[in-house]
């Protein structure tokens, strides 16, 4: 089981002779009294391909830096103690590139690689190795008693679903699976609004995520054989259906065809794209229905990663949505563009209903004055006393936000003013010059020779 320590308490923190009170932690957890107990969580690692580089390594390295705290939990150190792969070449690389910002790794490869990490000592294991190699993976390590997470789709069989499910039961443990776009701010907006009554009773929709052939033809070449994009990728829009509409309706229809030829024989079991259409049946009859275009033979020059876009049709309104471009239109009747805005930004401050069902406020607008608040108490709370004014020219050397490096933007502003004023006197086209013999900001008027200093000192 993990590792539990005692912490010592932490002291109050002061500002001059006075305590100063903790803000409540803003995401809801925050205990009646904060547990500050010191725990330790060791991860095993099964797959070390894309998704480890782009989500599990960066999440690992994190953890290592910075720990995980909730008041609720107290502090807990996560630790990847050791990972599996066929090979151990892919292991071997990321440890020299970690060296320093992870502690040592334990690295098992071949056939009996996932016994030996599990033997290891580990609490929780993260599979991410090619989705038909998921349910050996997660059935060996949940019968060993360890908290499974699971890439998408967890296992490609209902059969080997209930296995796991079951053993996960016996066992008492925790078996997961990552559906990571339900998370996106775009996808938690778009349930916000279904859950609220904003958008009500969806018809039907279009999904379409088109990978590049990369993906195919190198980082997942020696596993596609026999397989398809749908299955790899339509799964994240099966799930922000079933998940964001349901469950006031019944799975009742599936059909699908595809292109092969590029990736494989053109009568073979490999596919190049997949046109995937599956039919809900609400409980009054009405049926609602989704087609999912996914592909992975996009051409690699393609002006983007990954193509993905969606359309929802409801009773009462439209929403597409276009993720390479982050853009987002919704129409609701009756609401569209007063109440609800058509081109929303939910990214700067939005609230949402997030996967796991709780209720946020988040959004960079928040981020940069919960960032102003860091700075303070930087300032006030990162040291002693006497070493203050080091700390204050620290943060005022920000120029991101600091008074000090707004000059250009008010000279800016100054300027605009007197040519707009100028114009609206019946003067259009005058000109403000800056830093130069008469002043810091000097206004010039056509067909006059005397001109206006604005601003006499250097901007």
């Amino acid at each position: 089981m993990p590792k539990k320590e005692s912490l010592p308490r932490l002291p109050a923190i002061r500002h001059g002779n006075s305590p100063v009170a903790l803000p409540p932690c803003y995401h809801g957890h925050m205990a009646s009294s904060p547990i500050l107990t010191h725990h330790r969580l060791r991860a095993g690692m099964v797959g070390l391909g894309m998704i480890f580089e782009d989500t599990y390594r960066p999440l690992f390295e994190n953890l290592c830096a910075d720990g995980l705290y909730r008041s609720d939990f107290g502090f807990v150190d996560v630790e990847l103690a050791a990972v599996a792969s066929r090979t151990g070449a892919r292991a071997d690389r990321y440890r020299r590139q970690a060296a320093g910002r992870i502690p040592n790794i334990e690295s098992f490869a071949g056939a009996d690689a996932v016994a030996r990490l599990l033997a290891h000592g580990v609490d929780t294991v993260c599979i991410a190795t090619p989705d038909n190699r998921h349910f050996e993976v997660a059935r060996t390590a949940l019968d060993a008693g360890k908290h499974v997470l699971i890439e998408k789709p967890s296992v490609l069989r209902l059969q080997e679903l209930d296995e796991l499910d079951a053993l996960a039961r016996q066992r008492g443990v925790l078996a997961k699976v990552v559906y990571h776009k339900l998370a996106d701010p775009d996808h938690k907006k778009l349930r916000t609004h279904v859950a609220d009554g904003v958008l009500k009773h969806v018809n039907n929709g279009y999904c379409s995520l088109l990978e590049p052939k990369q993906i195919s033809g190198s980082q997942f070449a020696e596993w596609i054989a026999g397989r398809n994009p749908g299955t790899y990728v339509a799964v994240h829009y099966i799930k922000l259906i079933d998940f964001t509409f349901g469950p006031d309706w019944r799975l009742t229809r599936i059909s699908a065809t595809g292109q092969r030829g590029l990736v494989g024989p053109a009568a073979g079991p490999t596919w190049d794209s997949v046109q995937l259409q599956i039919i809900y049946t609400y409980a009054d009859g009405r049926e609602a229905a989704f087609d999912i275009h996914t592909s992975w033979v996009t051409p690699d020059n393609f002006p983007g990663y990954v193509e993905q876009e969606v359309q929802f049709r409801f009773d009462n309104g439209i929403w597409n949505a276009h993720q390479r471009k982050r853009g987002v239109e919704v129409t609701v009747e009756g609401r569209t563009p007063t109440e609800v805005k058509i081109t929303p930004n939910h990214h700067y401050s939005s609230a949402f209903l997030e996967p796991w069902g709780e209720r946020s406020q988040r959004g960079y607008g928040i981020e940069v004055l919960q960032r102003f608040f860091e700075e303070v108490a930087f300032v006030e709370f990162g040291g002693p006393a006497g070493e203050r004014p080091t700390r204050l020219a620290d943060v005022r050397r920000l120029g991101y936000n600091d008074l000090s490096a707004d000059r250009n933007t008010v000279a800016v502003v100054q300027a605009l003013e007197a040519i707009l004023e100028r114009h609206a006197q019946g003067v259009p086209g005058s000109m403000v010059e800056i830093n130069c013999a008469r002043g810091g900001l000097v206004l010039s008027v056509p067909g006059r020779a005397k001109t206006t200093v604005l601003y006499p000192e250097r901007v």
